[in-house]
C-alpha cells in the first residue's frame, strides 16, 4: 500500500498512527482500510475521513470512538486544508488512560495535521 505520508503520536500511553493515502475512489479507501486491518490486528480502533473531488463524497468512520470523535476531526481538518482526493486513517492502540471527548477531537485532529506538515 502505498501511503503519501505516515506518522505516530503518543499520548496518555494510547499509540496513534497516522496515514495519508491519495485516492480517488471509494476502492482504493476500502482495500487501503483492508490492508490496515490486516497489519494492525490488535488496534483498539481504525478511525478514517475522506473527501473526493469528483463526483464530490465526503465520509466518516469513528469505528467504536464515541460518536463525532475521531472522523469528524480528522474530516475537519482535511476541509481546511482544502484537501480532495485524500483519506487520513488514524490506527489508535487504547493505552489504558481515557482521553474523553475533547482529548479524543484535538488528538485525531493533532494526528491528521501532522500529516500534512
Amino acid at each position: 500500500m502505498n501511503f503519501s505520508k505516515t506518522v505516530e503520536i503518543i499520548e496518555k500511553k494510547s499509540k496513534f498512527y497516522g496515514y495519508l493515502l491519495e485516492c480517488k475512489n471509494d476502492s482504493e479507501i476500502k482495500n487501503a482500510l483492508a490492508f490496515l486491518k490486516q497489519q494492525h490486528k490488535k488496534a483498539t480502533h481504525i478511525c478514517w475521513a475522506c473527501r473526493l473531488k469528483s463526483p464530490f463524497y465526503e465520509k466518516v468512520d469513528d469505528n467504536g470512538e464515541p460518536s463525532g470523535t475521531a472522523g469528524r476531526p480528522i474530516l475537519s481538518v482535511l476541509q481546511k486544508k482544502d484537501a480532495f482526493d485524500i483519506c487520513v486513517f488514524v490506527v489508535r492502540y487504547f493505552g489504558g488512560i481515557k482521553l474523553g471527548a475533547g482529548g479524543l477531537i484535538r488528538i485525531y485532529a493533532k494526528v491528521t495535521s501532522e500529516l500534512f506538515k
